[in-house]
């Protein structure tokens, strides 16, 4: 699972293993370890919500899902979700979950789980 973070946005990517994990489980959890703290971001199915959500406690980022699209999101053909929240403070926040595709351009980023990009095909 990938993080995105620019100012008020935050972008979850997933590889078809993850989002398989996810549907399953109703949760799917990394981490980034630093010499003395440990960084969480975690993906968690919540029910009576309609829209992404997101919560910050512990040193962990985790994205609140509705339960309805954890049910189908692995087997159906929709890229992701997004939403945009208001903070207790007022702010705005953009959430957006979105399956992974293989990059277009050179990298060298395992992308072997990678959903197929479907601008692959035009390009010839």
């Amino acid at each position: 699972m990938k993080i995105r973070i620019k100012g008020n946005s935050i972008r979850f990517r997933l590889t078809k293993t993850e989002v398989e994990t996810f549907c399953r489980d109703g949760v799917y959890t990394e981490q980034t370890c630093f010499d003395n703290s440990t960084f969480n971001y975690q993906l968690t199915v919540k029910q009576g919500i309609m829209g992404l959500q997101a919560e910050f406690q512990n040193n962990t980022i985790t994205l609140l899902v509705p339960k309805e699209v954890a049910t189908v999101w692995a087997v159906s053909s929709k890229v992701g979700y997004e939403n945009t929240i208001t903070t207790k403070e007022g702010a705005q926040l953009h959430l957006l979950l979105e399956k992974d595709f293989v990059c277009m351009d050179q990298t060298t980023e395992d992308q072997s789980d990678n959903y197929p990009n479907p601008k692959a095909n035009l390009q010839s």
